[in-house]
Order: C-alpha cells, then sequence, then structure tokens
C-alpha cells in the first residue's frame, strides 16, 4: 500500500491570518511558504515549550523557532483552559476549554508549531504548585508529558515558569516542575514502558531552559550567564517579522481579550539553564543551538542528503514550483536510507506536502449536510484537481467504511500555457455503520476526574484533537511515485457575508434531547415547568420521551410519544416537575431526560459553539436537571441588570422567581429616575472593564443609590489588561488580585447580624456549602472606613480577607461591590449563594435600606 499522508500539522504558516476553518483541506501555500518548506528540510532539530494554560506561551519565540531557526517546535500546554473566564460568550468549564483548545490551533497555523496537550484539568487559580499537583494527580499529568516528549523527541525543551518558589498561579510552577521530572523520566525505559510501542523509544532532550520572562527579571540583575536571543527579526521570504507573526498569533486568544499589536522592534529572550544531559559545558552556553547539531550529520544515513537539498533550495523557481517536483521526488527515495525512523517519517511527510504544494494538487470530500445519524446514508462528494504542467495521476479513492477503495484512472493536469485544470469528481451514498459514536471531543467522551479527563484511547494522549471519523483518501501517482493523502469530509457553504465556509460533517444521535434548562430551583413546594426540545438527526423518527426521576421527585406527564418527520425537525414539550407526594423535604437530585427510540436510549444534547474566529465545535451534552430545593426569601422582584461578558446571572435569577431587566446604553442615558423604577440594579462580572458607557455612568448610578435604590456591582478587574481609572461606588476602593481559590474555605461572619446575612435571609454556615471552583477573585484590598465588610475567609494558611463584600449605606440607598464568584455559583444552582445574593438585592430590608 502506498505512504499514507495525513495532513495534521502544516508546515506551511500564513504570516497575515488564520483560518477560521480547518475543517477541509490545508490552504494552498504560496511560492514563498514552498521556499521556506524547501529550506525547513534541511534543518534537523525540535524544540518543545511547556507551560500551564493556553496563552502562555511565547508566540514570538514560536514564530521564531518554526520560521527563522526552521527547527519543528512545539506547545505543550498542560490544560485547556477550562477554568479560566470567557470575554466572548456564556460558555464555562468545558465548554470554554473546548474554544481555548481551538484558539490555540488557529494561533499555531499562524506561527507554525504545532500543538499537544495532557489530560489535566484547569480546576480555576492555585495559590501552590503542591495543591495543583495533588488535584491533577501529579503521576498521571507527568506520564502524559513524558508521552508528548517520547512522541515529539525535543532537543531542547523550554519552560515558561520557574520550578522554584514564585507569586504566580500554581498551575504554572507545577508545569515546570513537572517538566524538571519529564526532562530525565521520558529518557528512563523503566517509566512506564507500556507507552513504549509503534516506535516511540526512550528519548533524553539535549537541555531544559527556563525562559525569563520580563515581569520575573528584576532591574539591574545580572544577566550575563544565561542565554540572550532576539526573536524580533525579520523574515523576507514571507515578509514579516516574528514579532508581527506573533501579535497575529497571540491575538487569537479572543476569549481572554488578549488582542495584542504587531511589534517590528527587536525583542529580547533571556533563558536560564535547569538541566543538562550530560555534564554542563564550563563555558556554559551562549546561543539557544550551542551544541545541537542541527544538520543531517547527526542520523546515520543523513550525508547524502545535504547536496540534495541544498541543489532543490538554490534551483527553486518561484514562479514554476513544478520543476522541483523531480528533485523531491530524488530526496523522497533518499530518504528511504536514513536509519533515524522519527526522522525519516516526519522529513517524508514533510516532503509529500511540498510535492503536493508543488503540483498544485488540490484534494477534498464535502458533504451536502453538516450532520449524519448512525445507520443513515450519507452522498459525499471526493474531488481532486491538479494545477501544475506536470502529469499527475489519480489512481484510487477510498470512501469512509468502503471495503476496498475504488480504482480510478484520471490524469490531473493544467493545460500549457494556463487555464483551467483538470478535475475529478466522483460521489458516493455512505451508510455509517449503526454503532458509530456521535461526535464529541475525544477528552468529553466520559465524566472527568476533579482534576483528570478520562481518554479511553491512550493513542490520543497529547493530541488537541481526535482524526476525523469520516475520511477519504486519495491516492496519486507523480512520475511512478504513489502516495496517498486523507482529507475529512466537510460540508461546504456560502455565507452571503464571510463568503465560502467550511465546517467537519458531524456525527450527530438519531434524536438530540434538550431540557431548557440544566437547574431548578424549588422554594416553597410549588411545582415547576420544564421544556424539552427534541431535535430529530434522521428522517422519520418516532419514540417515547420519558424520565428518570431521583426519589422524592415526580414528572407530570411521566412520558410521551413523539414522531420527527424530517431531519432537523423540532418538537417542543412541557412537563411538570415537583416534589413527589407531600414531600417537601426533597433531597436535591439528577433527572435525567430519555428518548426510547428503537430499543435505543437517547439522553445527550447536541451542543454547537460558534465563533467567527474558530472553527465551529460539537460536543454531546448529558440530558440531565439538577433538582434543588432551596428556602429562599426575597425582597423586591424588579431587578435591572448591566451584564458583563458572557453573563449567565440573569437567567439563573429569573430561575427563581425575579423580575430581570436587561438594561443597556439606553436606560444609562435616561437617567436615574428610569432607573428608579427597579428594586435593585445589579451590574455584571467586568462589566465596567467592557463597557466605557458604564464607566461614563458613575453620577448616575450614585444618584439611583442616594434616591433610595440598590446597586450591586460583581467583580471587575484593575490590571494592565482593563485598567480602572474611574471610581465605582460612592467612597473610593481598590481592587486587587486577593481572591479566595478554596471553594470550601470557611467563612467567619465578622459582623453576624449585618442585614447582609440576616435580611431576609437568616444564613450560616450550611449556606457555604457546595460552592464550585472559588469562593471569590479580585477583591478589594482598601476601601473608605465608610464601607461595611460583614464576611471575611481565606485560603488555607493565609490572614483573613475581608474585602470579598463591601457594603455602604448612601444616602437613602446601598451600594455593595462584591467579588464573591456569584456568576459560577448561581448559574450551578447553589442555594446558600442564592440566599446571600437575595440578601444583598435586598439592601438591608426593603427599597430603603435600613
Amino acid at each position: 500500500m502506498p505512504p499514507r499522508l495525513v495532513v495534521l500539522t502544516l508546515t506551511f504558516v500564513t504570516a497575515v491570518s488564520a483560518s477560521a476553518s480547518a475543517a477541509g483541506p490545508p490552504a494552498q501555500p504560496n511560492a514563498a511558504q514552498i521556499a521556506l518548506g524547501l529550506r525547513k528540510l534541511g534543518v534537523v532539530g525540535s524544540v518543545l515549550y511547556i507551560a500551564a494554560h493556553p496563552d502562555d506561551e511565547n508566540t514570538a519565540l514560536l514564530a521564531y523557532l518554526a520560521n527563522g531557526a526552521l527547527v519543528r517546535a512545539g506547545y505543550l500546554s498542560v490544560t485547556r483552559g477550562d477554568g479560566g473566564q470567557n470575554l466572548i460568550g456564556s460558555e464555562q468549564g468545558p465548554e470554554l476549554g473546548l474554544i481555548r483548545t481551538q484558539e490555540l490551533l488557529a494561533a499555531r497555523r499562524i506561527d507554525g508549531a504545532e500543538q499537544f496537550f495532557t489530560r489535566a484539568r484547569d480546576f480555576g487559580f492555585s495559590k501552590s504548585p503542591e495543591e495543583t499537583l495533588r488535584i491533577w494527580g501529579k503521576e498521571a499529568v507527568l506520564a502524559d508529558m513524558v508521552t508528548v516528549i517520547r512522541r515529539f523527541r525535543p532537543d531542547i525543551i523550554i519552560t515558561r515558569f520557574s520550578p522554584g518558589p514564585a507569586d504566580t498561579h500554581g498551575h504554572h510552577t507545577a508545569s515546570a516542575i513537572l517538566a524538571m521530572e519529564a526532562f530525565r523520566a521520558a529518557a528512563d525505559p523503566h517509566f512506564h514502558p507500556e507507552e513504549l510501542t509503534g516506535g516511540v523509544t526512550p528519548w533524553q532532550a539535549g537541555r531544559l531552559l527556563w525562559n525569563r520572562s520580563s515581569w520575573n527579571i528584576k532591574a539591574g540583575e545580572d544577566l550575563s550567564g544565561q542565554i540572550k536571543l532576539d526573536v524580533g527579526g525579520y523574515n523576507p521570504l514571507l515578509g514579516v517579522s516574528y514579532g508581527e507573526m506573533a501579535a497575529d498569533s497571540r491575538s487569537m486568544h479572543k476569549s481572554q481579550g488578549f488582542g495584542v499589536a504587531r511589534s517590528r522592534a527587536p525583542t529580547i529572550e533571556y533563558f536560564k539553564a535547569l538541566a543538562e544531559a550530560g555534564p554542563p559545558s564550563k563555558k556554559g552556553p551562549v546561543g539557544l543551538f550551542d551544541d545541537v547539531d542541527l544538520s543531517w550529520g547527526r542520523v546515520g544515513g543523513g550525508a547524502r542528503l545535504r547536496p540534495l537539498i541544498d541543489k532543490l533550495v538554490a534551483k527553486f523557481d518561484p514562479a514554476a514550483p513544478s520543476a522541483s517536483i523531480a528533485g523531491l521526488l530524488t530526496l523522497d527515495a533518499a530518504l528511504d536510507g536514513v536509519a533515524d525512523a522519527g526522522w525519516r517519517a516526519l522529513k517524508k511527510r514533510e516532503v509529500r506536502e511540498l510535492l503536493l504544494a508543488c503540483a498544485g494538487i488540490f484534494a477534498e470530500a464535502t458533504a451536502p449536510d453538516f450532520r449524519a445519524a448512525p445507520g443513515t446514508e450519507i452522498e459525499i462528494v471526493a474531488t481532486a484537481a491538479g494545477r501544475s504542467p506536470v502529469p499527475v495521476q489519480l489512481e484510487e479513492v477510498r470512501f469512509p467504511f468502503a471495503p476496498r477503495a475504488d480504482k480510478v484512472v484520471h490524469a490531473l493536469v493544467a493545460p500549457k500555457g494556463g487555464g483551467a485544470a483538470t478535475a475529478f469528481e466522483s460521489k458516493r451514498n455512505v451508510r455509517l455503520p449503526a454503532d458509530l459514536a456521535p461526535s464529541t471531543p475525544y477528552w468529553l467522551e466520559t465524566p472527568p476526574e476533579a482534576g483528570l479527563y478520562r481518554v479511553a484511547d491512550p493513542a490520543l494522549v497529547g493530541a488537541p484533537e481526535a482524526p476525523s471519523k469520516l475520511e477519504v483518501d486519495f491516492t496519486f501517482a507523480v512520475a511512478g511515485k504513489r502516495f496517498t493523502v486523507a482529507r475529512p469530509v466537510a460540508y461546504k457553504w456560502t455565507d452571503p457575508v464571510m463568503g465560502e465556509r467550511l465546517r467537519p460533517l458531524e456525527v450527530t444521535p438519531l434524536v438530540s434531547v434538550s431540557p431548557d434548562t440544566a437547574v431548578m430551583l424549588f422554594s416553597g413546594g410549588a411545582a415547576k415547568t420544564l421544556g424539552v426540545r427534541l431535535l430529530a438527526g434522521a428522517p422519520s423518527v418516532t419514540g417515547t420521551l420519558r424520565f428518570e426521576a431521583p426519589p422524592g421527585w415526580s414528572v407530570t406527564p411521566p412520558s410521551v410519544p413523539f414522531s420527527l418527520a424530517g431531519k432537523g425537525s423540532e418538537a417542543t414539550f412541557s412537563f411538570q416537575v415537583a416534589t413527589a407526594g407531600k414531600n417537601t423535604g426533597a433531597a436535591p437530585g439528577t433527572l435525567r431526560v430519555v428518548a426510547d427510540v428503537d430499543g435505543r436510549h437517547l439522553s445527550r444534547e447536541v451542543v454547537r459553539i460558534e465563533h467567527a474566529h474558530i472553527p465551529i465545535q460539537t460536543l454531546l451534552l448529558d440530558a440531565d436537571v439538577r433538582l434543588v430545593p432551596i428556602d429562599l426569601q426575597t425582597g423586591g422582584k424588579k431587578v435591572g441588570y448591566f451584564s458583563g461578558p458572557g453573563d449567565e446571572v440573569p437567567a439563573a435569577l429569573r430561575g427563581v422567581g425575579y423580575d430581570v431587566s436587561l438594561l443597556g446604553d439606553e436606560a444609562l442615558a435616561a437617567g436615574a429616575a428610569t432607573l428608579g423604577r427597579f428594586d435593585a440594579i445589579v451590574i455584571g462580572v467586568r462589566a465596567f472593564n467592557t463597557s466605557e458607557r458604564l464607566r461614563a455612568a458613575h453620577a448616575t448610578l450614585m444618584a439611583y443609590v442616594e434616591a433610595g435604590g440598590v446597586l450591586v456591582c460583581q467583580y471587575n478587574t484593575n490590571n494592565r489588561f482593563a485598567p480602572l481609572a474611574t471610581p465605582i461606588g460612592p467612597w473610593p476602593f481598590e481592587i486587587s488580585q486577593k481572591r479566595v481559590t478554596d471553594e470550601t474555605a470557611a467563612v467567619t461572619f465578622a459582623s453576624p447580624k449585618h442585614p447582609a446575612l440576616t435580611t431576609p435571609n437568616a444564613l450560616g454556615p450550611q449556606d457555604f456549602e457546595g460552592w464550585v471552583q472559588e469562593r471569590g477573585l479580585y477583591f478589594p484590598d482598601k476601601w473608605d472606613p465608610k464601607f461595611e465588610t460583614p464576611l471575611s475567609m481565606h485560603d488555607p494558611g493565609e490572614a483573613p480577607l475581608f474585602g470579598g463584600l463591601l457594603w455602604a449605606r448612601a444616602g437613602k440607598g446601598t451600594f455593595v461591590y462584591t467579588g464573591l464568584a456569584f456568576f459560577r455559583q448561581l448559574p450551578a444552582g447553589v442555594p446558600g449563594a442564592f440566599r446571600l445574593f437575595a440578601n444583598l438585592l435586598a439592601g438591608g430590608g426593603g427599597r430603603h435600606g435600613r
């Protein structure tokens, strides 16, 4: 069988922008990118960069390594960033991790590096590496890191952070501690020997370096013993500096608000040696690649390749890339004599990518719909074209799940003197296996552990995403040399604004089951309405929709029949959920919604995430609803809400009976009198950071408070990304970086009789049980003495923090600033958080406070 080329990473980078679609065929490289790829063939070296999160990577360094030094560069992000925050939407947790995974892949399509992960979860801010490693499970994450190192085989490993004590995120330090251990463990054949299969062998990197960041280099520090490197140079082939490329790459982290300006100035990086494979040099390294042989001379059988590559580079004609095909075929044959299997496979892959580029070969596989269900049929169209004068023969096309390839004889050649290329097209109706698993990210297929995602297939550990389940293989012959390329099946359509777009063909369940809420809170024993939407993944789907209720709960009606006529058709049903009988003391539980279809029990919802800068993402969520009884008293129920980015608090408040109106600039322009119709006004998280109009409305908001209103402001930040130069409250306070990361941290009532703790709900320790991820963040650390601080809390071993809740009377009204993480607790249905928030909205017991 001919070699099979699966293009998982792109050798060629675009120096201007990243395509939002990675679903279809890779972009056709231009002549400059081909020329750079030819030069890269002569470099035999690799560097792996390691840090904790998406956006921790040094994109300037990665751009320089991949496009200037021409080594193989990779970034290993220990987590997918799922514990962070989101400036572009409401996605949190695993859904945010999926967005940030795709942002990293978009960044790598710009800077040319490769992307890897471990199974570790970003569980939120950690103040110590010890806590981080305990929650992650140190041995499991270390094993994952070793797996990536053994497969990638870096000459140099670089950490973003120091393994020593530092005033930084515990994840950061932990990533460096793991890198220190993995540096040696990867070379130990007794460390996880089960990984040493399929050509994977122990691997010892040459050196481990710490990339010193500008924020941890002290003024006047002696850096003479450290490696110094300018990564801000200009690449004349690509017409862009590495600083410009790095800015475009970093600006892909849009969910974090990390857009940056392009830099054309020198960018100096420093590197401190942490470990070396052998005895350290007496003089120490001066350059990044000192004592690292990047030539083919390091590899047995590689000496004969240098003149072949030099000739390819020297004779490359940008106006006629196809003239290089003969030389590439000669080099491909010569690579068969290279002793090192890893470099042989990698460079043969690069050669074949260059062959495709020089021959102008285009191949894609498309479907007329973006979804198909197991057991159903879908038409797949295989298309190929040759756009160079060099004859290319398409010999075989293999469709998904076909027992054998279709033999074809089709010449792909562009007419001499230009003109349209000769194209090939073949259509096939393909039936998907009935047991084909629906599409969802591989690390989200099963529920995770506290600090680690479960991955059933060890081969996927380290991978950013799984290969497509639906691919078409094309076998080409060029000058007698046969090779196969795989193309994932994609749905292609034309957007009237964005033009041609692609998205992966999804395998969806026969029925998607979507409850209209993930949490229902019950106060007073009254029944509540639950809506369930069914979406057909195939035509003519019939079955029964039913419930699996926890003890003490009932659903009326308990089941209903359904019939969905066409693929994509929908039906919505309403049910009453209540405690069973006279059981007013039912315990919290989980209600599962199930669609029974032909003996299959379907209980998952298809969720799609759409943002313009990344491909459309699909995942499956369990069709579960948490049922939570709550003893909740409320004051005034009419709430005006200025939303922050991705704010889900308004919906949570509506779920417990508040009448919430979303407010915008027009409400601010109307003035305090218009705001006065609300019992309380709430400012969403980071709303001041993102809204210039809100920052300018301080006088209006304070006039509302002075007139008797209650203003509750949730956390905002005051840092280099989102500085706050305007006041928020009636008196000054300063927002800091202080936080309480332990969601179980004890909470002390500094003023037990304070209305925030008593009115209308009398709070106790039980109200701080069941909180998720953290207590709070960005607490003020300085405030005017007119503010009251009824609560204190702290992480283990630290001093109490009183800035989580500031309360002040101003005129006839009440102002509250809180760093408590209500934006996580309320959507998660934490009863005590609702009771405390209701007290804040009451502002002391009524419209005019206490």
